[in-house]
C-alpha cells in the first residue's frame, strides 16, 4: 500500500509524456488555489482552476469503475467534495480522499492504488495474475474382506484408480450376495442419501404475485399508507412434500433385503420426517416411523430391532393391508411396498385391498427384489393380485434400484395417472404400458399379464 505522505509510487509524481497538465498539477505540480490565494490570482483562474480538477478526478474515477471499482456517481461527488474541503494541496489528500470515498471494500484497496499509480504516474495499469484455488477430491474407498493381502502390495494410485470401478460394480450388485463389508459400504451410502420429494399443493394460501386478491394484506398496506392507494396483495396455494408411507416386508424370505430396506427408510424418515410413515409386515402390521426418526442408522437399526415382533415370520399381507386402510396415512400419499408377494394368505383378499389402496393412493409403488434378475416372472400369487394396481414395480436388491426409487419418490419415473382404476394407469411402462383388466400388448404373458396373456391374471 501506498505511503500516505508521499506518492503511491515512492517518488514525486511528473506524470508521463501525455499526462495532462491539470493532472501533474493536482497531485504532484503546482497547487491548485483555493481561498485567499484564488481570490488574489482572480475569479476567473480560480473556476478554471476548479473546472480542470473536476475533469481530471472524474476521468480518473473513470479508470477506477474500468478496473472493477465501483466508484459510480455518488461516490465521485463525495470525492470531489472531499478534494473542495482538504483544498488537495497534497498528493496524500487526494489519495486518501479517493480511497475512503471511492473504495467499497477491502478488495477494492489493491486495483485503487495501481490505478492511483497509472493514472497520475502515466503507466498502463498490469492486471493481477490469476490465482485458481486447488479443488479437493473426496474418494470412497471400498475395503473388502479378503483382500488384504492383495491390496498390500498395491500403491497409493493403483488403489485410488481401482476406487471408481469398484464402487460402479457395488452400485449393481445383488444386496444378498455382499460381503459383510460390502453391506456396510451400502449402508454408509444409503445413510448419505437426501432424496427429494414429489410436491403437492397445500390448502393454506402464501403471499404470492399472481393469484386470488388478499383483502386483508390489502387493506393493511391501505392503511399503512394513510389511506393513499396501495399495491394490490395476492395469495395462492402453497406446496408441500406429498406424504410417502412404505412397507417393508420383515418375513423369512425377505431377510436378506429387510436390513437394507430398512437403512433406504431410515433415510426417507431423515429427510421429512413430517411426511414419512413407515411400517413392517409380517404377520402383523408395526409402525416403526418414531424409532426410525433416530439420528444415527446404527441406533435407528437397534430400536426397530426391538420394536419388530415378527422377524423371520410369515407374510399376510392381504390382512395387514385391510388394517393399513382402517388408517388416515394412505389417503392421498405414495404407498411403497417392499415384498417379495409371498402371500401365506388368501390372494383374492390382497387382491380386494389393493384395488381399495389404489383408489384412495395418490400412486402405488411395488418393490420387488428380484425383479433385478432378468428371468424373474411375477408368478406368485400375491404379486399376481397385486400387479393390476400398482403404479410403478421396480427392482430393490442393489444401490442403483434404491437409487431408481428414489427418483419414483421425487416424481419422476413412468407411474402416471389415468382413468382406469380410481384415475390411476396400472402397469404403466414399468409393466408393459396397458391399464388392467384390458388386452393388448406388454405385462408378462404374449398378450397381458398372465401366461394366457388376456385380461386380468385371475381371468
Amino acid at each position: 500500500m501506498p505511503d500516505p505522505g508521499r506518492d503511491p509510487r515512492g517518488t514525486p509524481s511528473t506524470g508521463g509524456p501525455g499526462e495532462p497538465a491539470v493532472v501533474r498539477e493536482a497531485v504532484g505540480g503546482p497547487r491548485v488555489p483555493s481561498g485567499e490565494s484564488a481570490a488574489a490570482e482572480g475569479p476567473g483562474a480560480a473556476d478554471d482552476d476548479r473546472a480542470a480538477l473536476v475533469r481530471a478526478m472524474t476521468g480518473f474515477a473513470r479508470t477506477l469503475r474500468a478496473a472493477g471499482v465501483p466508484a459510480d456517481h455518488q461516490r465521485t461527488q463525495g470525492f470531489l467534495a472531499a478534494l473542495r474541503e482538504l483544498g488537495a494541496r497534497e498528493p496524500r489528500d487526494v489519495y486518501w480522499a479517493g480511497r475512503l470515498t471511492l473504495c467499497s471494500g477491502p478488495d477494492d484497496l489493491d486495483r485503487y492504488d495501481r490505478c492511483f499509480t497509472a493514472y497520475f504516474g502515466g503507466e498502463r495499469p498490469r492486471p493481477a495474475a490469476r490465482v485458481t484455488p486447488a479443488v479437493a477430491v473426496t474418494r470412497f474407498v471400498l475395503h473388502q474382506e479378503g483382500s488384504g493381502e492383495r491390496d498390500e502390495g498395491r500403491g497409493e494410485e493403483s488403489a485410488a484408480a481401482a476406487t471408481a470401478s469398484e464402487i460402479e460394480v457395488l452400485r449393481h450388485r445383488d444386496v444378498a450376495r455382499m460381503t459383510a463389508a460390502e453391506r456396510r459400504e451400502v449402508a454408509r451410502l444409503l445413510g448419505m442419501l437426501r432424496s427429494a420429494r414429489e410436491r403437492r399443493r397445500s390448502r393454506r394460501r402464501t403471499p404470492s404475485h399472481r393469484g386470488a386478491l388478499d383483502g386483508r394484506r390489502t387493506v393493511r398496506e391501505a392503511v399503512r399508507r394513510g389511506g393513499e392507494p396501495a399495491r394490490l396483495r395476492f395469495r395462492a396455494p402453497g406446496e408441500k412434500p406429498r406424504r410417502v408411507v412404505m412397507l417393508v416386508d420383515v418375513s423369512g424370505s425377505m431377510a436378506p433385503y429387510a436390513d437394507t430396506l430398512l437403512r433406504f427408510a431410515h433415510a426417507l424418515v431423515r429427510a421429512e420426517p413430517r411426511a414419512t410413515e413407515v411400517f413392517s409386515v409380517g404377520t402383523r402390521l408395526t409402525r416403526v416411523t418414531a424409532e426410525l426418526r433416530q439420528r444415527d442408522p446404527a441406533a435407528a437399526m437397534d430400536a426397530v430391532s426391538a420394536a419388530i415382533p415378527d422377524w423371520s415370520g410369515g407374510t399376510r399381507l392381504g390382512e395387514e393391508l385391510k388394517e393399513l386402510l382402517r388408517l388416515p396415512d394412505p389417503r392421498g400419499a405414495v404407498v411403497v411396498i417392499a415384498s417379495d408377494g409371498w402371500e401365506r394368505g388368501d390372494a383374492s383378499l390382497l387382491g380386494r385391498q389393493m384395488e381399495r389402496l389404489a383408489r384412495l393412493a395418490h400412486r402405488v409403488i411395488w418393490v420387488n427384489p428380484h425383479k433385478g434378475d432378468p428371468a424373474y416372472r411375477p408368478l406368485t400369487a400375491g404379486m399376481r393380485a397385486a400387479l393390476p394396481y400398482i403404479t410403478d414395480f421396480v427392482a430393490g436388491h442393489s444401490l442403483a434400484a434404491f437409487e431408481e426409487l428414489a427418483l419414483r419418490l421425487a416424481g419422476g419415473g413412468p407411474g402416471r395417472r389415468g382413468p382406469a382404476h380410481g384415475g390411476h394407469v396400472r402397469g404403466g411402462p414399468a409393466l408393459g404400458g396397458r391399464a388392467a383388466g384390458g388386452q393388448g400388448p406388454g405385462g408378462w404373458g404374449p398378450g397381458g399379464w398372465g401366461p394366457g396373456g388376456r385380461g386380468r391374471p385371475d381371468a
